[in-house]
């Protein structure tokens, strides 16, 4: 996801994160220094629904706004072979073995005779 909050608080007249963290506060959301400052700097490893809905209603703005798609980022994600994806191990192998036939179980039943030498 590529993260706008300080475009958006530019286009609000806000210049400084102390002064939307005080914001914040005054719409009933109550964050740490440090916690303000990684949303500022850059995208925030995780945020709060609650968190969000005031920043949006404080910034007059959507979670569309503040938040943009970024498909390069989610294909270069995606494991190069299907394989693993589905429970394989990458090297061609669905059953995750390595590349080796699975084992194989004997059938039970009458023993067979050996013939003589």
């Amino acid at each position: 996801m590529q993260w706008s909050l300080r475009l958006r608080a530019a286009e609000r007249g806000i210049w400084k994160s102390a002064e939307l963290r005080r914001m914040l506060a005054d719409a009933g959301l109550e964050i740490s220094a440090g916690k303000m400052s990684s949303w500022w700097a850059g995208t925030p490893p995780t945020m709060r629904l609650e968190e969000l809905d005031v920043l949006c209603a404080v910034l007059e703005c959507t979670p569309n706004d503040l938040m943009a798609v970024e498909p390069g980022k989610v294909a270069a994600r995606r494991p190069r072979n299907t394989d693993t994806a589905n429970g394989g191990n990458g090297d061609g192998d669905p059953n995750g073995n390595g590349g080796t036939p699975p084992a194989v179980t004997p059938r039970l039943g009458k023993p067979r005779s050996t013939p003589p030498l």
